[in-house]
């Protein structure tokens, strides 16, 4: 292998570590948008099915915050834009999305208000995104005490 090819599989190694599972900017940004309005939280609750980035337990509202990459963002059309490893990462990527649909089922078969935001609609609009939030805790409020 030449080593133009071997710096770039070794950045592309690099950069698929640096990728964060939990505290990403996009969760950061919308958990202290959320703090600052009074709304107290669990995050990665590991007893909440799918290990929700956000997770208001008493009120059954689950939060995701989706990344465009792992979790299939106009995935018709990105698909096509693996150069290498297609397979892999069509396989991968496919999961994810299956995974999250069922996660998604799951929780709400058993009662939770899901939301899933992309990562663009929380950096393009991160109030946005915290009132659809407190909407949907508001909603779970009425729907839970009468």
């Amino acid at each position: 292998m030449n080593s133009v090819a071997s710096k770039t599989l070794e950045q592309i190694s690099y950069n698929m570590r640096q990728v964060r599972c939990k505290d990403s900017a996009i969760e950061i940004a919308l958990r202290k948008e959320l703090w600052h309005r009074g709304l107290r939280y669990r995050k990665n609750d590991k007893n909440v099915l799918g290990k929700p980035d956000i997770v208001f337990k008493g009120k059954k509202v689950a939060i995701f915050c989706d990344s465009e990459f792992w979790h299939g963002y106009d995935w018709n059309n990105r698909k096509n834009d693996f150069k290498s490893n297609k397979d892999f990462w069509i396989h991968k990527i496919e999961r994810n999305m299956e995974r999250d649909a069922e996660v998604t089922a799951k929780l709400q078969s058993d009662g939770w208000t899901v939301l899933r935001f992309w990562g663009k609609e929380i950096k393009r609009n991160v109030s946005v995104c915290a009132d659809i939030i407190e909407k949907a805790l508001k909603e779970s409020e009425r729907c839970h005490t009468g």
